[in-house]
């Protein structure tokens, strides 16, 4: 069995079923369709539509112009949408159930920040059109901003990074801006074992030595060997609060205090800031900078590599040196502030992040989710998210290991092990059963400091009834692998396709499609 380093099993393993049932002529399973690539679908010989001779004309591009077939399939209508239906079928979905990936906040989006981000005068500006012009876009942003720095306790925000680990860099660029404004060259970013994976690698990306500090044995910083090795050689420190083990740094105000008598920044990952806005303010526990993922806590769809929308909410003393543009009211007007525009007042910034202004789409959904919310109601969110995250977890502690279950209550994420599984099974076995229950799987192999991690947020916008049904399916599932239930490590059974080596196809990925006859004749 091929193994990673960290115990995890990614080939497949022979199963036998004497009770399988009969293959169907279609390949199709009921409701199931077995769908062909586009390709195998439509003949790049036909046409589903009727064009009208193009005009004679002669091509401007000259011998860059193309002449012959694009080899693109012909499809009708019909075909067309019902291919991408049954697609889109073969999706997991949020509208379809629960999202239990931890540290990334999948949680359902209310339809009305979708329609106001779609209306007129937002969904179609102009990054270029003038000022005047977009007086309300620009209030939209100015009023986000203006919340981002009431909710942490900040001093001022930049809002045109474009996601996470783009406010990750946009922090530490204002951190050596501010280092270099005094003079002061530090070369070493200290990251602990509990923050977020890209922490590490922006630090590096910005030309920084990283060096990890230890977490104690109830999954938080250590406070003393944070102490020790700072000096004059550390320019920040990276910490995630609540940090990836969904615990709460409780001497978060004791690391900021440390870090700043040496001089450094301390720099926090925002990321599960969905567990404690409305109830914790960040710039009260001595952060210099932390990014705010819109599409995290304040509502915007998630994943398929994008849209995001990153924030950064900066102290008093790294406010100076916040990116371009931002804006700023004057009188009754609201006013970009560029490069041209910044003249003396905002001097020492350290350039740009993007060429334009952020992600208005998402400043539109955040501030809705913001102001449907109130105070009262974002305060609710992350109680909710919390309640769900324990409930989960001492739900689930007599049958999995929970490695950090005697911590305290955890924040918004329950962190399950491997360990007490039978000889042979391991985290994947149970992720891919998850999936045969119809659930997406949870997180898994992280946080690297558990073996075998399942890392479990269930966000405060599922049901007690949702919750019960996940946590009966995981239930089942850690006994089965207990039992040793071999038909476990042949999971999932009933998805469009079976368990994949996922070493090779992430290595090896087959990404293009060739015709198998015109490959076959190559032979």
């Amino acid at each position: 069995m091929t193994m990673l380093k960290e115990g995890r099993p990614t080939a497949p393993q022979a199963v036998t079923q004497s009770d399988a049932p009969p293959a169907t002529v279609t390949g199709n399973r009921a409701l199931m369709l077995e769908e062909a690539l586009i390709f195998e679908i439509g003949s790049t010989e036909t046409t589903g539509v009727d064009f009208a001779d193009a005009p004679k004309v002669v091509s401007r591009l000259g011998s860059l112009a193309r002449t012959d077939a694009i080899g693109l399939p012909g499809l009708s209508e019909q075909e067309t949408v019902r291919h991408y239906t049954r697609l889109s079928r073969q999706n997991y979905a949020i509208d379809l159930g629960l999202f239990p990936l931890g540290s990334c906040t999948m949680k359902h989006n209310p339809r009305l920040n979708e329609k106001v981000a779609r209306m007129p005068g937002f969904a179609d500006l102009h990054p270029l059109a003038p000022q005047s012009t977009v007086q309300g876009a620009l209030a939209v942003i100015h009023e986000l901003a203006g919340w981002l720095i009431k909710l942490t306790g900040m001093h001022s925000v930049a809002m045109s990074p474009k996601a996470g680990a783009h406010g990750e860099l946009c922090g530490l660029l204002a951190i050596r801006a501010a280092l270099e404004a005094r003079g002061d060259a530090r070369s070493v970013i200290l990251v602990p074992e509990s923050a977020h994976g890209t922490n590490p690698a922006t630090a590096a990306f910005c030309g920084y030595k990283v060096e990890d500090i230890p977490a104690t044995p109830d999954g938080r910083v250590d406070l003393e060997a944070l102490k020790s090795r700072l000096g004059p050689d550390v320019a920040a420190v990276m910490i995630t609060n609540p940090n990836t083990c969904g615990l709460f740094e409780r001497d978060m105000k004791t690391i900021s205090d440390a870090v700043h008598a040496a001089g450094a920044f301390v720099y926090c990952d925002g990321a599960n800031f969905n567990a404690i806005v409305g109830r914790v303010r960040p710039g009260d526990l001595g952060v210099d900078a932390m990014h705010i993922n819109l599409h995290k806590t304040f509502s915007t769809p998630h994943g398929g590599g994008g849209p995001g929308s990153g924030p950064v909410v900066l102290s008093q003393a790294l406010a100076p040196f916040a990116p371009l543009p931002f804006v700023e009211r004057q009188g009754d007007q609201f006013v970009l502030i560029e490069e041209e525009t910044a003249q003396g007042h905002h001097g020492q910034t350290f350039g740009r992040m993007v060429a334009f202004h952020g992600q208005m789409g998402m400043f539109t959904r955040a501030l809705t989710y913001i102001l449907s919310h109130g105070a009262d109601g974002l305060r609710q969110v992350a109680s909710d998210a919390v309640l769900n995250a324990n409930y989960i977890l001492r739900s689930l502690d007599d049958v999995l290991d929970a490695p950090f279950g005697q911590s305290g209550p955890c924040m918004h994420e329950a962190l399950f092990s491997d360990k007490g599984l039978a000889e042979g099974f391991t985290t994947l076995d149970i992720a891919k059963g998850l999936i045969d229950e119809g659930f997406h799987p949870m997180t898994m192999y992280f946080p690297l400091v558990v073996h075998g991690a399942m890392l479990i947020e269930p966000t405060e916008t599922e049901s007690k009834a949702a919750l019960d049904q996940f946590i009966m399916a995981l239930r089942s599932l850690a006994r089965r692998a207990k039992a040793g239930d071999e038909a476990l490590k042949g999971a999932p059974h009933f998805a469009p396709r079976r368990r994949l080596d996922e070493t090779l196809a992430a290595r090896k990925p087959v990404l293009t499609w060739s015709d198998p006859a015109l490959a076959q004749a190559a032979e």
